[in-house]
């Protein structure tokens, strides 16, 4: 109910900026769960993607990136800056396991939680790029579809890369294709791996991949494999029954048609 006062102080607020990284959602707490797994010592790669996707969704991502200091206490931004650090800390912290919580509760911003996490679990990690290459010498078709084959092979190959570093010319204002390079290189490789863990049906085809001037790249034979599989399947479906298949089961005087001919006979009597 009004009573025809203009409330004071009201056409000073300014309405709050919902594109601001310091802008905070009605809906938003801490203790949201915002990501699919809790974070351990192993899921350290996925889980970081996943959360650096959801913050920034949330435009918050310059809460751990650094990007975005922290103000002053005498700056008009320093409580909402602090709202918002707070609210980000809460977010990380509740999607992970308590030995991790535990040794970074004492963090002061949601940066500092990132870098540690990043320090500790997101450097290069050899063991681990070993079983994923020994992984990959085990991995084939095996009778699947040629998607779900490739499917799995993209899941590990993608995992090879988090947990390994990538060569980079590092000279100032170098503007060689090393990266270029380096990247025909590993399509090339991932090529002969998905070709090399196909099923024996697939041999001529990867032949004829393999004699292609220029080679095609790995989603070009991708495609071509499951294209020849399509037409496969189409194929088979449309084969006709062979002709002893169909003189076995239409034979005059088989026993079985003989019997159903008597059961006929004795229904329709009947």
């Amino acid at each position: 109910m009004t009573d025809g006062k203009t409330n004071p102080g009201s056409q000073n607020e300014a309405a709050p900026d919902v594109n601001s990284p310091l802008y905070i959602h009605p809906s938003d707490y801490p203790k949201q769960m915002h990501v699919n797994e809790t974070l351990i010592v192993s899921n350290y790669i996925d889980w970081s993607q996943e959360m650096l996707n959801f913050l920034f969704a949330k435009n918050k991502v310059t809460f751990i990136d650094g990007s975005i200091k922290k103000p002053e206490k005498v700056s008009s931004t320093y409580m909402s800056w602090m709202r918002c650090d707070a609210m980000v800390k809460g977010w990380l912290m509740t999607a992970m396991e308590k030995d991790i919580r535990d040794s970074i509760k004492y963090a002061s911003t949601a940066s500092d939680i990132w870098s540690d996490l990043l320090e500790r679990f997101g450097k290069e990690n050899a063991p681990r790029a070993y079983e994923l290459k020994q992984a990959l010498t085990t991995t084939s078709q095996n009778g699947i579809s040629v998607t779900a084959y490739f499917t799995k092979l993209r899941g590990i190959w993608d995992e090879i890369s988090s947990v390994t570093t990538t060569q980079q010319c590092t000279f100032d204002g170098c503007k060689c294709d090393l990266g270029k390079r380096l990247s025909d290189a590993k399509d090339k490789e991932r090529l002969y791996e998905f070709l090399m863990g196909l099923d024996s049906n697939f041999s001529v085809l990867k032949t004829q991949i393999l004699a292609m001037k220029p080679i095609p790249s790995l989603n070009s034979a991708f495609h071509l494999v499951v294209g020849d599989e399509k037409q496969r399947a189409i194929s088979s479906e449309k084969k006709p029954m062979p002709e002893a298949a169909v003189f076995k089961a239409f034979v005059p005087g088989r026993r079985d048609n003989h019997s159903n001919r008597e059961a006929w006979q004795a229904y329709t009597k009947g």
